[in-house]
């Protein structure tokens, strides 16, 4: 990794960070600069996974309060987050990289979007939700429905959080404890993706150590900032990175 690339991934991380701790989309900093330092597509989207798996695990330990009364209503929740991680993880791997930067595009544009609407879409899902004590039982659709983001959480990951906050408030989940399950189960995604991708040797590690260090720091800068800064703005800022990254990367992979 030369100089160039250092900063590049340092930066990046300082925004990832950030942004992940101001309004969410990290990603759109962080992947694409893994790519620029020349790192093969599905180890930079390794890379990228693993460099998210502790601030999933964080999210997942802050929120076990609200989800203690749960029991073994999560245990479907968990069994389709595993399968569907793991399975997510699998056909990145062995897909290889060429069916995956042929995908790139089409992803970017797919997280792009639901980063976009989802103002909207919590406000068009805020009728569904319940009392926070009526907890909505299971059913075959539901499940299914979890599971497949939970391929989607475990192959690339963007706009993960968003598909799943929308499933539980169809499900009639109040917003704090659909946010505390959409924590544990982006944790369980994010581990079992994380163990497969380490396992495969698909992790670049001293990207990702520069990587975690700017991420720590600008979650740090973020979280001082988070009650300074208009959120619509940063909101603008993500999709505007978003939509130029989406943009790129079709004329890069079909324009050329």
């Amino acid at each position: 990794m030369n100089p160039s690339d250092l900063l590049l991934l340092l930066f990046a991380g300082l925004a990832a960070g950030g942004m992940n701790a101001l309004a969410g989309g990290g990603t759109f900093f962080s992947f694409p600069a893994l790519l620029a330092a020349g790192l093969p597509p599905v180890t930079a989207n390794a890379t990228n996974a693993v460099a998210l798996w502790p601030a999933s695990l964080a999210g997942a330990w802050a929120a076990r309060g609200s989800l203690r009364p749960l029991g073994g209503y999560l245990l479907p929740l968990l069994a389709a987050g595993l399968a569907g991680g793991l399975g997510g993880g699998l056909l990145l791997l062995a897909g290889g990289d060429s069916v995956f930067r042929v995908l790139i595009p089409w992803l970017l544009l797919a997280a792009t979007a639901l980063f976009a609407a989802s103002p909207w879409l919590g406000r068009l899902l805020a009728a569904r939700r319940r009392e926070a004590g009526a907890v909505p039982p299971h059913g075959p659709l539901s499940l299914a429905a979890h599971a497949l983001v939970s391929v989607y959480g475990g192959y690339f990951g963007a706009g993960m959080g968003i598909l799943q906050l929308a499933a539980f408030s169809i499900e009639g989940h109040a917003l704090a404890r659909a946010n505390a399950l959409k924590n544990l189960i982006s944790a369980v995604i994010y581990s079992v993706a994380s163990l497969t991708f380490i396992l495969a040797g698909r992790v670049s590690w001293s990207e990702l150590a520069v990587l975690l260090a700017g991420a720590t720091l600008g979650g740090y800068l973020g979280g001082a900032l988070g009650e300074r800064l208009p959120a619509r703005w940063l909101r603008l800022l993500v999709i505007v990175v978003g939509s130029a990254m989406t943009c790129y990367y079709f004329w890069a992979t079909y324009g050329r």
